[in-house]
């Protein structure tokens, strides 16, 4: 059974950047496609970015512009997000969620492997 867990979330200044991770366990990620969402204190989750088995990536422009990157090493069995540039609302937990097959969309319902989140915060 496949399982998630990310990493790499903290305190950061406006401006700063993080790296997470999401490290699978249980099964191999080569036929999932994987998501970044966030969910900041009363918001909706939100999806930001997602990545087929191949490599093709989607991100919401809305969300986060072009400062967020989303990449994956399968032989290490984990994700990235790189983000760059960050703001105050960029506030949220994290999570990342995998979905079987190739599918480029950011809808929450689509996704039926989430990990447990990891807290970025963006304050001076």
């Amino acid at each position: 059974q496949l399982k998630l867990v990310e990493s790499g979330g903290g305190l950061v200044q406006p401006g700063g950047s993080l790296r997470l991770s999401c490290v699978a366990s249980g099964e191999s990620l080569d036929d999932y496609t994987i998501a970044w969402f966030r969910q900041a204190p009363g918001k909706e989750r939100e999806g930001l970015s997602s990545i087929t088995p191949s490599g093709g990536s989607a991100t919401d422009p809305d969300s986060t512009g072009d400062r967020f990157f989303i990449s994956r090493d399968n032989a290490k069995g984990t994700v990235y997000l790189r983000m760059n540039s960050l703001k105050s609302e960029d506030t949220a937990v994290y999570y990342c969620a995998a979905r079987a097959g190739s599918s480029f969309s950011l809808a929450v319902r689509g996704y039926g492997v989430w990990g447990q989140g990891t807290q970025v915060t963006v304050s001076s």
